[in-house]
């Protein structure tokens, strides 16, 4: 199964929105260049956009999948108990560490918002750059069938 790129959002500052933009570099071991959040296993946040039209039907409102806050909006692809999956994005690749836990912010994008993203993996994935590289809007992605154990 493959899936695309959506779209791409950093952030630059903690606290501050997220910037929309066409690719970013991104660099093992660091995450997306420019982006404020560097290093650890959450180098990089992912959402499907499957999952946020889902959460937005459920809620009965409409909201702009940037409110997330995550860098990429997939589609095309499942998240869900993707953990220690390798995740092929354009010539890079992440290594997914894990469930996006859903914080208080989230409630100020939409009451319940929080609530309903904690149940299927609602709030998408982390993962961690494993080869420097880019990512554009409209890459292909695709689940790799290599196990890396890295």
């Amino acid at each position: 199964m493959s899936g695309r790129v959506e779209r791409i959002w950093i952030k630059r500052a903690k606290q501050h929105s997220m910037d929309e933009i066409r690719e970013v570099r991104v660099e093992a071991g660091k995450g997306i260049v420019g982006n404020v959040d560097q290093g650890g296993w959450r180098q990089i946040t992912l959402i499907t956009r499957e999952r946020w039209e889902e959460l937005m039907r459920e809620l009965g409102v409409s909201s702009d999948p940037s409110n997330r806050r995550a860098n990429l909006l997939l589609s095309g692809i499942e998240l869900a108990n993707a953990g220690e999956r390798v995740l092929e994005i354009g010539n890079t690749r992440l290594k997914v560490r894990g469930e996006t836990r859903p914080c208080d912010l989230m409630e100020q994008v939409v009451p319940g918002l929080r609530d309903a993203m904690d149940r299927g993996w609602g709030g998408g994935a982390f993962a961690e750059v494993l080869i420097d590289g880019s990512i554009a809007v409209g890459d292909i992605a695709r689940w790799s069938n290599e196990s890396s154990k890295a």
